[in-house]
């Protein structure tokens, strides 16, 4: 074995256990009958819109990396993208510093799919742009829309926040028109990169604000169960949080999430809704990302051990043909 094989088995093992530390440290802060009654009081059309706007926020997850490749100009199966996406994803959200821990999931995915370190990093700088603008422009949006809320906690005026939110959202505008005029390349140390074509700018934009649109209302419906809460509401806690949360890197955004909600929708921000919306976006997915994990490495180490090495092949045809 080699000591690169060594080094990946370490690091798979380290995830693996990192894992289930992680599915550990979420569970210890609820006990078993907290998260049984928080979820038996959510209606259950409630329940099931938010499982199915978590699992569209992760697809969208999964058409950032899609897009990724594309403005690369590589050619991968989308089942593959989705595959190193939702693995990286789901385990990056509990560890913290999503860019870094993603990163070497996908490295470890691509890799073995024949892209180079420079190419997965560009995957990495695509998707995390992506997020930026996503971000921006549906924090831009909820400034608009709900400033009430945003001036509340940001301790301003309902002007000044309208105002920051007309000047956020020039952010996105200013993307797409640099990628619709600039075409020459910008080198970074020994790396070179290229915006996008707009067509793909203007896709990340779309893929970036309906992924953070999906979780808001993912989060809208689990706080609706306890409370009447308008939908720009719930966007504007979680963009703030999620801001927050982004700038702490702290894992999972354990504290950071509830304290931006109870602050601006107290009437619901119950212990319920928030431990519903942890599992629903951020447990279920580490479990499956996990499993998922462990089958794909188990695959792909089965199908190392059925295809030999070429050297291997020509030394048994060797001793074959002698005496």
């Amino acid at each position: 074995m080699t000591l690169k094989s060594l080094v990946w088995n370490g690091l798979l093992i380290a995830a693996i256990c990192l894992a289930f530390w992680l599915l550990y440290r979420i569970l210890q802060h609820y006990s078993f009958d907290d998260i049984r009654s928080s979820l038996l009081n959510i209606p259950l059309r409630r329940l099931c819109f938010a499982l199915l706007c978590a699992a569209a926020s992760y697809l969208c997850l999964t058409g950032f990396d899609f897009l990724a490749i594309v403005s690369l100009g590589k050619s991968l199966p989308y089942r593959k993208v989705a595959l190193a996406s939702f693995v990286s994803l789901s385990m990056g959200h509990n560890i913290g510093f999503a860019g870094l821990s993603s990163g070497a999931f996908r490295y470890r995915y691509y890799s073995r799919w024949g892209l180079g370190i420079e190419e997965v990093t560009k995957i990495i700088l695509f998707c995390g742009v992506t997020v930026g603008l996503g971000l921006i422009t549906l924090g831009g949006i909820a400034l608009l829309v709900n400033p009430a809320d945003a001036a509340g906690l940001l301790k301003s005026n309902t002007r000044d926040i309208r105002a920051a939110g007309a000047i956020v959202l020039v952010v996105p505008v200013l993307y797409a028109f640099l990628a619709m005029v600039l075409r020459q390349r910008l080198t970074l140390w020994r790396w070179s990169f290229e915006l996008p074509p707009l067509r793909i700018a203007l896709l990340q934009i779309a893929a970036g604000t309906l992924n953070f649109t999906c979780v808001s209302m993912c989060l809208h419906q689990l706080l609706s169960a306890f409370a009447d809460v308008a939908l720009f509401r719930s966007i504007t806690a979680f963009v703030l949080a999620n801001t927050a949360v982004l700038a702490t890197h702290v894992p999972g955004g354990l504290g950071v999430l509830e304290t931006t909600v109870a602050y601006i929708v107290p009437e619901a921000a119950s212990i319920g809704a928030l431990i519903a919306f942890r599992c629903i976006y951020f447990f279920i997915p580490l479990v499956l990302g996990t499993m998922l994990l462990i089958t794909s490495e188990l695959v792909f180490r089965h199908r190392s051990a059925r295809t030999k090495d070429p050297s291997e092949v020509t030394d048994e045809a060797t001793r074959t043909q002698s005496p």
